[in-house]
């Protein structure tokens, strides 16, 4: 016996009623961040698997366990995209995007990351990234948070706030980071296994634990902007004065961090309730030296990052329903002759109604077969192309959603006649 094949773990279907929602969505966030002056880009999702170590960092979970990475066949290293702000830095600075020049752009796509699989989360996931690069002013980081805020409230989406933080300059997280080594040598003993082996390493994931029992720890450690530059601390009060004017409300949680080695100064993330445990929707932050650190001059960027998978299941908890996604219009042939005359109707219908969905009936079948096709469709009317239909120059329609009688229109008047009908 033939064995069935099967999706590999954590690699997940995405099914035609599911994506009808997903590309309701990912079309209203390319909409409004289009609409901001932001440029698609699309990336390869491979890449030498030293672009990550350098931009992510080595001593991060992604580098030291989560990434898809393999040798080609001529022996380099090559990786799965685990994230997409490194590949968008590394095309910006192939092609030449960032010479003397100002680049707000955005990318979607497939990510891969090696972890245990659980509801929202996948193996192979999907991200939309928005990056602004060469602007260094307060004024983008509102603008790219104000533009995420914008996009819950066109979807209806309430159950998400905004925290935001400060991780300040290089050189202010080098003296927070030696206040932490401090700390948590004083309390060694307490630290679970991961914490120890980041003490040495770097300190500030350790403020990023998911264990519970490091919580008490965490929150009596020393506070991040306490440690600000007077350059950073300017920046995030000016960070907060734009939010404030454009009304969008937020929580100072210095506890943030991210999780990937890059960033610098402004962090800031989504985060709700309502999928289980508190979780971030949209994360994103500064990361103005990693141009530097991958060879290019010193330029700053910043960016967010949105799970597309929790986005749906967000906006599905917040009451969100997937788009119609019915034909208008199902056409069913009967008799001799009566297919390609209906095959010519549809194309002609498909040209005169601009976005018009028409299904043939394909296959054949009884005049009740084809009519129950009709009604599983969802169309809201029915064509019947038949033998006397056509000797008459008239088709008839059956409407599908309403009580109406069954009724016929002349062939020349037939597109005037849907296009005023079709809600």
């Amino acid at each position: 016996m033939t064995t069935k094949p099967t999706a590999i773990r954590g690699m997940n279907d995405i099914l035609p009623g599911t994506s009808a929602t997903w590309r309701y969505l990912e079309t209203a966030v390319q909409d409004i961040v289009e609409s901001y002056g932001y440029a698609e880009i699309r990336l390869p999702l491979l890449e030498h698997t030293e672009l990550f170590k350098r931009s992510i960092g080595e001593v991060t979970d992604i580098v030291e366990k989560e990434m898809y990475t393999f040798p080609d066949r001529n022996g380099k290293s090559l990786t799965l995209r685990p994230e997409a702000t490194a590949g968008m830095v590394r095309a910006g600075m192939t092609n030449g995007l960032f010479h003397n020049q100002k680049q707000k752009l955005w990318t979607s796509g497939p990510m891969f990351r090696y972890e245990k699989p659980q509801e929202g989360r996948y193996r192979q996931f999907y991200q939309f990234d928005v990056e602004a690069v060469g602007y260094d002013g307060p004024d983008v980081d509102a603008e790219l948070i104000v533009m995420s805020a914008r996009l819950w409230q066109r979807l209806g989406i309430s159950k998400i706030r905004l925290e935001i933080n400060s991780l300040g300059t290089p050189e202010a997280r080098h003296r927070y980071r030696e206040a932490l080594v401090e700390y948590f040598s004083g309390v060694k003993n307490q630290l679970d296994e991961d914490s120890i082996r980041r003490l040495g390493q770097n300190p500030l994931r350790i403020l990023d634990s998911k264990n519970p029992e490091m919580r008490t720890l965490v929150e009596a450690a020393p506070v991040m902007l306490d440690y600000l530059d007077e350059a950073s601390a300017e920046h995030f009060s000016g960070l907060k004065a734009l939010l404030d004017a454009a009304g969008v409300t937020y929580s100072v949680n210095p506890r943030l961090v991210r999780g990937l080695d890059y960033y610098s100064r402004t962090v800031f993330e989504w985060v709700t309730d309502a999928l289980g445990s508190q979780g971030a929707v949209c994360s994103g932050g500064r990361y103005d030296g990693l141009v530097e650190k991958l060879g290019g001059r010193a330029t700053p960027a910043i960016g967010w990052a949105m799970g597309i998978e929790r986005f749906v299941a967000l906006y599905e908890a917040c009451g969100g329903e997937s788009p119609a996604s019915d034909v208008d219009v199902y056409i069913a042939a009967l008799g001799a002759g009566t297919l390609e005359q209906a095959f010519r109707l549809a194309e002609e219908l498909r040209d005169k109604i601009a976005g018009i969905k028409v299904e043939m009936n394909l296959g054949g079948g009884s005049f009740k077969a084809q009519m129950k096709r009709a009604d599983k469709s969802g169309a809201q009317f029915a064509l019947i192309v038949g033998e006397q239909e056509l000797a008459d120059g008239r088709i008839s329609i059956k409407p599908m959603r309403s009580t109406e009688e069954q009724s016929s229109v002349a062939l020349d008047e037939l597109a005037t006649t849907l296009a005023e009908n079709l809600s």
